[in-house]
């Protein structure tokens, strides 16, 4: 690894004192990214990546069409595994407050080939859930106003028209967020935080009109189990809980931007994540409970923007509706920044092509512009996919998920297994309070263990090739397999890249200290 190591901390970016580059520095990194986000701005990058409105109006159709009401058992299910791994990345986040957090904690409690591995995997998968997430508009925008659908006549995200209609709003998303990503640190927080601030109290609003207009109790979900009856609804329905809750290591992601980042990180990872696992989960029971009909087929084809405009009325409806697409705007923003960062840690560390330009931080606006804009690219390519077929909106979707929850797996790993060997230090260094570093304590094996089990479950779920979800039209194989596919040949590419990396002679022979450093006195 090359890092940038420096102990000068006379001339620091904006937002930055003394403390923050010398802790920084003891990583062997120098502070260039600005540091000016708060416990706030924290919370946000988490939430607005899981973004509960953007990720429930555009899955829950699907996992309703497999589970019936029953597939609403499969979000407190997937919220408890999910709580078990941000348990687990808390204690990190205090011990690496680092950017590209998953490549630094695999790195550093593995080898540096593994961490590499997890970075890519992850970082590919970053650029997936940006598509992912920008096409989501299609789900909201022409429910709100029949001129956004620019393509076409039908607005469903399964048709052809929808498909193509779905990958142009989603360009021109990806447009307005990489702008937003070269111009300044502090807009882009800005931006997030009243985009969070908008969503929740969109969220909380839509949740009390449907309850308020429930037409049926919540004893309705024990009963129709949809395609497949309750084990069906478990394992894919549980796709839709899968794709929400995911992203809350963002506040890791951003550490190196974030005041008192080992006191402030682990406590928003896990804020953002219960919070928005108890907003999805009453959206989903209260579009279940206020839908007009649970059997006419709208619900399992419109999802919740059917439940809102046909509940609420068109007026009502449509407003929070544009609260939704304001939510989608900015969760794009936030995952294709933290995709951004995943790319920069890894250039800075000189393991990627053109690390170089990759790892520059403009002094002006202290952002990292050649991400931003790889980034930005690539996901934009990826929806193009859109265009071949509407089964690549599935399919992109899904594959995302798959590559997370692996990438999740790759650190969760290697820290159980420095648990079981007696390496895994829990108390080395206290936070910028002085006060010790957040920490599972005894019970930390068994959150470990439970979190690597539930994850490698979930990744097999998610990537097993079932004809019925992933090619329900039939006669196109490689959706059927498609996230296997992707994943394959990612791991290919990388492979490649590594074996050439070897040949030249850039791979380090010896793996990253796991220790983290100690917060020096002096700078506490």
């Amino acid at each position: 690894m090359t890092a940038t190591a420096s102990t000068d901390v006379r001339q620091e970016p904006a937002g930055t004192g003394p403390r923050d580059s010398v802790a920084l520095a003891g990583f062997g990194y120098r502070q260039e990214l600005h540091r000016s986000m708060g416990r706030y701005a924290s919370f946000a990058a988490g939430f607005s990546f899981i973004s509960v409105l953007t990720t429930v109006f555009q899955f829950f159709a699907f996992g309703f069409s497999f589970g019936g009401a029953a597939f609403f058992w499969t979000w407190p299910a997937v919220l408890l595994g999910q709580l078990l791994v941000a348990a687990c990345f808390a204690e990190l986040a205090a011990r690496y407050p680092l950017s590209g957090a998953i490549y630094q904690w695999s790195t550093r409690l593995s080898t540096p080939v593994f961490g590499w591995f997890a970075g890519w995997i992850m970082v590919i998968g970053q650029m997936v859930v940006v598509a992912a997430a920008a096409l989501a508009l299609q789900v909201v925008l022409p429910a709100i106003w029949s001129g956004f659908q620019l393509v076409g006549g039908d607005p469903a995200p399964t048709t052809a028209s929808g498909a193509a209609n779905a990958a142009l709003l989603a360009v021109i998303l990806l447009v307005l967020t990489t702008a937003v990503n070269l111009v300044d640190n502090r807009v882009m927080s800005l931006v997030n935080r009243v985009g969070v601030t908008a969503e929740i109290i969109g969220a909380v609003l839509i949740v009390v009109l449907l309850f308020t207009h429930a037409e049926r109790g919540p004893g309705i979900t024990l009963h129709n189990g949809g395609q497949g009856g309750a084990i069906g609804a478990l394992l894919v329905g549980s796709f839709t809980a899968a794709y929400v809750l995911i992203g809350f290591d963002s506040a890791g992601e951003l550490s190196e931007e974030t005041h008192s980042p080992r006191r402030t990180a682990p406590r928003t990872i896990l804020l953002a994540l219960a919070a928005a696992g108890v907003l999805g989960g009453l959206l989903l029971l209260g579009g279940i409970l206020a839908a007009p009909s649970l059997t006419d087929g709208r619900l399992g084809t419109e999802g919740l923007s059917y439940v809102l405009t046909s509940t609420l009325g068109d007026g009502v409806g449509r407003a929070l509706l544009a609260d939704v697409a304001l939510a989608i705007a900015v969760a794009t923003l936030a995952i294709q920044t933290s995709g951004s960062r995943m790319l920069f840690s890894m250039a800075r560390d000189g393991v990627l092509p053109a690390s170089r330009p990759l790892a520059k931080v403009s002094p002006r606006t202290g952002m990292p512009a050649g991400p931003a804009l790889v980034v930005g690219a690539a996901a934009a390519a990826l929806c193009l996919l859109n265009l071949a077929s509407p089964e690549a909106f599935l399919a992109i979707g899904t594959t995302c998920i798959a590559m997370l929850y692996l990438a999740y797996v790759m650190v969760t790993g290697p820290m159980l297994i420095r648990r079981l060997r007696g390496r895994y230090a829990t108390s080395e260094s206290v936070d910028e309070t002085g006060e010790p570093l957040f920490s599972l304590g005894r019970w930390g094996l068994p959150v470990n263990v439970l979190a690597c089990v539930y994850g490698a479950a979930m990744t097999v779920n998610l990537a097993w090739p079932r004809a019925a979800v992933y090619d329900p039209a039939g006669g196109h194989w490689y959706f059927q397999w498609f996230t296997v596919l992707f994943l394959l040949a990612t791991l290919g590419l990388g492979g490649l890249y590594q074996a050439w990396r070897a040949h030249r002679g850039h791979i380090a022979s010896d793996p990253v200290p796991a220790a983290a450093p100690a917060l020096p006195e002096s700078a506490r």
